[in-house]
């Protein structure tokens, strides 16, 4: 008869992405891990694998939790642009905020430490930014069909930009105490839009 888990393995995943999101996967020991987490060695390894493994599936956790959010605020019926813009200036924000600058982004974090040499996490890294961009560009595509947005502007070429100027919004926001440089940024960026 298998013994029954003496954890909570939801709980234990939404541990480790806290752990992982704070420190990097690199600064994480798999001692870190068991301490963190207040399960054993061998009870870690049995329901989620190597370390390696672990962090993916936060990764992937991250992406469900962080995903529905962006999906919610860029879809409303509402005009589109002003959303767009509203979510340009939520990253800049979140990126200048003591409570977020020092984490970051998991994905972001993952793309910088993790994707040019990991296959696995470039995949998860390149299918959130195809998130993003998609739901970008379906809502300036909007915005154009209702006239917020000039003819002579490019919905997917915008969508692209947003998406690397939101990245690197992230980049900087946790290296800079300067919550200017990162809100500036964007305001330029978003005068684009015009």
């Amino acid at each position: 008869m298998a013994r029954t888990k003496e954890f909570d393995p939801d709980a234990a995943l939404r541990a480790a992405l806290e752990l992982f999101w704070r420190r990097g996967y690199e600064a994480t020991a798999m001692s870190d891990l068991v301490e963190h987490l207040g399960i054993g060695r061998a009870s870690l390894y049995a329901t989620f694998g190597n370390k390696h493994e672990l962090y993916l599936k936060a990764l992937d956790r991250y992406a469900e939790e962080h995903g529905p959010l962006l999906l919610a605020e860029l879809s409303q019926p509402s005009p589109a642009l002003p959303a767009v813009r509203a979510v340009v200036r939520r990253f800049a924000a979140e990126a200048g905020s003591d409570e977020h600058r020092l984490n970051g982004c998991l994905v972001t974090n993952t793309a910088a430490e993790l994707a040019p040499h990991d296959a696995a996490a470039a995949r998860r890294v390149e299918l959130s930014w195809e998130h993003v961009e998609t739901l970008l560009h379906s809502a300036l595509v909007r915005a154009q069909a209702q006239g917020e947005l000039p003819e002579r502007r490019d919905p997917r070429t915008l969508a692209r930009m947003l998406l690397v100027l939101m990245q690197g919004i992230r980049v900087v926001g946790k290296a800079s105490a300067d919550p200017a440089r990162v809100r500036d940024a964007a305001e330029q960026a978003l005068a684009l839009l015009d």
